[in-house]
């Protein structure tokens, strides 16, 4: 599909996998619009050409103005990269008791609920465009895990999260391929983002030395060139792609 002078949408835009995707975007020709908290924009070393705007995934109204944002900017609403996520831990039954109800459902909210507000209502704006010569309108990447298959102790929330995008890529796919639209799912073992940036050296070297080819950590780059060839590839539909260099998880 042609990015060129389409629009695009990445959520948690402002940092990590969505900066390094709004930035990719960005040198393909798509204008880009990177949504995140409002903090977080404040914070980001903005990328030029790309607009932000402070939203909330987890409330309809903030996701609705933004995609009515990108849809009337003179071209057509093409992408969508989901980003935006947390990853807090915690035991089910742990020294301090039972796993937090609040903290679960709010890893729920914000992951996967958040993931499928803006797939629905990205894909109502995409679904009015016109298609391209070959009934295209766009193309949606949510963002997993590894986690989704191969969950650690203490992440039951986060990987009940990212399962639930796994099993949303087909039916999504299936939902609005009469739309033209098609659905993938990315998994990224462990990368190089904010979420590591408090982490010691000798913690990522252990992180890196289970990995088995290349041994190092992922790049978010490395994630935002996959997504371009999801988007370049239009019989990619329907799929979870892992991207770990054959990473699998240990129990902790």
């Amino acid at each position: 599909m042609e990015l060129r002078a389409t629009a695009a949408i990445v959520t948690g835009g402002a940092s990590g996998l969505g900066a390094a995707s709004a930035a990719a975007l960005t040198e393909r020709g798509a204008s880009v619009f990177a949504l995140d908290l409002p903090a977080s924009i404040e914070s980001a070393a903005q990328i030029p050409g790309v607009r932000y705007i402070a939203t909330d995934v987890t409330k309809p109204d903030d996701v609705r103005n933004a995609v009515i944002i990108a849809s009337q900017s003179g071209v057509p609403l093409r992408t969508v990269i989901n980003c935006a996520g947390i990853g807090p831990s915690m035991r089910i039954v742990g020294r301090k008791g039972v796993h937090d109800l609040d903290m679960y459902a709010s890893v729920i909210a914000v992951n996967l609920i958040g993931t499928f507000n803006v797939l629905a209502v990205a894909a109502e704006a995409i679904s009015a465009t016109e298609a391209d010569a070959d009934g295209q309108r766009g193309v949606i990447i949510n963002t997993a895990s590894v986690a989704a298959y191969d969950g650690q102790i203490g992440q039951a929330a986060y990987a009940s999260s990212k399962g639930g995008i796994v099993a949303l890529t087909l039916p999504a796919a299936r939902d609005l391929a009469q739309y033209g639209i098609r659905v993938c799912t990315i998994a990224p073992g462990i990368v190089e983002t904010p979420m590591l940036a408090t982490v010691s050296e000798e913690i990522r070297a252990g992180l890196a030395a289970g990995i088995p080819f290349p041994q190092r950590l992922g790049r978010p780059d490395e994630y935002s060139q996959l997504a371009l060839a999801i988007i370049d590839h239009d019989y990619l539909n329907g799929e979870v792609i892992r991207m770990d260099g054959a990473l699998r998880m240990a129990p902790r």
